[in-house]
């Protein structure tokens, strides 16, 4: 893993100056990060994962947005593609706090040494665990993934921070089973908020809708 780097070194594919839904019950900008090691079919945001492609905003213009929405907005929300996958995530939150706004985060979990680095930095985690860790392969393409998100998710657990889990159910690759096997474990665990969404396939690959509208679907597909 590389050391940090300075905020100016941040990929942003692009910014929601103003967003409602990112983090539950705050007013936030939500800045999202090229790049994502995962391949969740049912992505809809595909067109920020490869890691190769340069930031089409630069940081500046996420500090001039703050200082324009002092007292209007709550925080700042790092969402992607996969935000910890880049070192300069830290220097970033770090600014933000500076400023005076509330940091919070989005992530699948698949780097914890980085996660275990921001997390004091954060107000507020949203979570995502695709699946139990025995379905990692299915959902997302990569195996180590699972035990990956779970160590993320144990930290936040430790650490106490405000958190919420979840869970994208794709109706490719789970059954009622599997998410009743997935919602055991997070209880296990301790976990009090864990949030079921539906798959959008708004903005998903043409291939993984045909996958889910085609002819041999599932008729109990979760999907909007």
């Amino acid at each position: 893993m590389r050391p940090p780097a300075p905020a100016d070194e941040l990929q942003i594919a692009g910014i929601a100056r103003l967003s409602t839904c990112d983090w539950p019950g705050r007013l936030v900008a939500t800045v999202f990060l090229q790049g994502c090691p995962l391949a969740c079919g049912y992505c809809h945001n595909h067109g920020i994962l490869d890691p190769r492609v340069p930031g089409a905003l630069a940081w500046s213009e996420v500090l001039d947005l703050l200082a324009r929405r002092r007292g209007l907005l709550d925080g700042v929300v790092f969402s992607g593609g996969e935000p910890t996958r880049q070192p300069a995530l830290i220097d970033a939150m770090r600014q933000v706090h500076a400023a005076e706004f509330a940091v919070g985060l989005h992530t699948a979990g698949p780097y914890p040494l980085r996660f275990a680095e921001v997390l004091p930095l954060c107000d507020w985690i949203g979570l995502d665990i695709k699946a139990a860790e025995s379905r990692y392969a299915q959902v997302t393409g990569v195996a180590a993934a699972g035990p990956r998100a779970f160590a993320c998710l144990r930290m936040a657990l430790e650490a106490g921070v405000d958190l919420q889990v979840r869970t994208t159910v794709d109706p490719t690759t789970m059954t009622d089973d599997d998410v009743a096997e997935l919602t055991a474990a997070l209880h296990e665990l301790g976990v009090v908020e864990h949030v079921l969404q539906t798959v959008r396939l708004e903005g998903v690959r043409p291939e993984y809708r045909d996958l889910v509208t085609g002819p041999g679907a599932r008729a109990e597909s979760n999907v909007e």
